[in-house]
């Protein structure tokens, strides 16, 4: 069991009074989530005050859970709670930091809100002198601090700080959609609106089939698992393949790129209709792909029904990767491939609102309207391992242009095999699949469908889109027969 102190974002001090117990409500529904998700869900106890929290919890997961709370500026580990009298605090202060202080330089900072006989300076003074046998007093530079909160009837000492992430409540600011493609910068746009009180829920457009968005539905859990306490964060899932295809069909391909976004726009606002949220979200960051030049913006931005926040508009890239390398999500987000990017040769980069209008009037919406009524809906936070991994891994056909590896052994496949499968033993694939090219997809089986579902997930993680066919070779053959595939060598 330990007893935490909780601290608040600078800016809830300079809000009304009014507005700040508000605030102060939604930050206390948002850490009590925090605590209960992290714990076994009333594990924990929590004394709300208008100055600070205070939180007594019985899980080591429970702690870094309160550093991820918005609207939390940092924690500490109380190691001593004493009667507010100064003689008392000295006492304890002593027997808990002497020794730690011993030969290193040492400073006491200290802090009161109510009325006492003392004042903060004396907790200071007092204190430090009882310490400062055999250590030394250093108040620029400590290697060691030691912290009294005095507050009211009661006094808390420790001696380490936590950093939280700050910012307001989660929820204060009402709710947006944020488009999300699971690469670096969506995600750490999405942080930092969560950061400002905005809750989200994610608007994923498909390109690339299920490997693609189990990558994106990874990334998406960080955000709702670990950074949206007090919310429960909805993945939207649009097929874009027929979206894409009418979008290929009709339009000039210079313009593919910029109408896309638009389309991709027009998407996130039909969600944000249906949710009532009040802007969409994006990754954009001025000049870092042909769609995000000044110009395109401009001629994207009509499409959108609601106001589009842009918080990366002036990061550079390194910016962007450091952030996410802080979030959580750097790692995840470096093995998703670019499936964005649909434009070959020369993309417009400076294209007429009037022209690019133009373009998506070829297309018929319909089909737009379609993918999004059909869209998939995940409750992020309520996915488990499992649902992270099964529902992506096994395929029941097999994909035009895809390589297939046949991962029985040997005498197997020359009995039989998948016309045009490549053999590779499955122990020598799991230890060199990096060596295989990235783009196309990758179908692999085996006699059950058992072990190459191993190697399609091993090789998902790293960015590849592999598949294992369900039900292993015996599946394969009668899919084939049903297909009137020829299965001869």
């Amino acid at each position: 069991m330990q007893t935490v102190l909780i601290r608040f974002g600078a800016e809830l001090a300079i809000k009304s009074r009014r507005t700040r117990q508000n605030f102060l409500n939604r930050l206390s529904k948002n850490v009590r989530d925090a605590l209960g998700s992290a714990g076994t869900g009333d594990d924990f106890e929590l004394r709300t005050g208008w100055n600070r929290f205070i939180a007594t919890i019985h899980s080591d997961a429970q702690l870094p859970a309160l550093t991820r709370v918005f609207g939390v500026s940092s924690v500490s580990v109380i190691d001593a709670m004493v009667p507010a009298e100064l003689d008392a605090i000295v006492a304890r202060g002593r027997e808990l930091y002497a020794e730690r202080v011993r030969g290193r330089r040492y400073a006491v900072r200290a802090r009161r809100h109510g009325r006492h006989a003392f004042a903060s300076r004396d907790v200071e003074v007092e204190l430090g002198r009882a310490l400062n046998e055999g250590a030394t007093v250093d108040l620029r530079h400590p290697d060691v601090v030691v912290h009294v909160e005095v507050r009211d009837d009661e006094a808390f000492l420790f001696a380490d700080r936590l950093d939280a992430p700050g910012g307001l409540p989660l929820g204060v600011e009402g709710n947006a959609v944020s488009l999300i493609s699971g690469g670096y910068d969506s995600a750490v746009s999405a942080w930092l609106m969560l950061k400002r009180g905005v809750s989200l829920d994610y608007v994923f457009c498909n390109l690339g089939g299920d490997a693609y968005e189990r990558a994106v539905v990874h990334v998406a859990k960080v955000l709702a698992d670990d950074w949206s306490f007090g919310s429960r964060p909805r993945l939207h899932v649009v097929d874009f393949g027929p979206v894409l295809d009418e979008l290929r069909s009709k339009a000039l391909q210079r313009y593919w790129q910029v109408v896309l976004k638009r389309l991709m726009y027009r998407a996130a606002s039909a969600v944000a209709a249906e949710r009532e949220a009040h802007a969409i979200v994006t990754g954009e960051a001025l000049g870092q792909v042909s769609s995000q030049t000044l110009v395109n913006l401009r001629a994207i931005e009509p499409a959108a029904t609601v106001p589009v926040f842009r918080p990366l508009i002036g990061f550079d890239k390194e910016e962007i990767i450091a952030r996410a390398r802080t979030i959580g999500t750097a790692a995840l987000s470096e093995q998703v491939k670019e499936y964005c990017a649909i434009a070959p040769g020369h993309p417009v980069t400076a294209a007429p609102v009037e022209h690019v209008e133009r373009e998506e009037q070829k297309l018929d919406r319909d089909v737009l309207d379609r993918a999004v009524a059909a869209r998939k809906i995940l409750d992020l936070r309520a996915l488990a391992a499992v649902d992270l991994v099964q529902p992506y891994i096994f395929i029941d056909d097999v994909p035009p242009g895809a390589i297939v590896l046949d991962c029985r052994p040997e005498a197997h496949y020359r009995a039989w095999h998948w016309p045009g499968a490549k053999q590779r033993d499955e122990w020598e694939l799991l230890n060199s699949f990096q060596k295989l090219d990235r783009d196309p997809k990758y179908v692999l089986y085996c006699a059950h469908g058992i072990q190459t579902a191993y190697l399609a997930e091993r090789m998902q993680r790293s960015g590849y889109e592999a598949y294992s066919f369900r039900g292993g070779a015996n599946a394969m053959r009668k899919y084939g027969e049903r297909a009137g595939i020829d299965r001869t060598r």
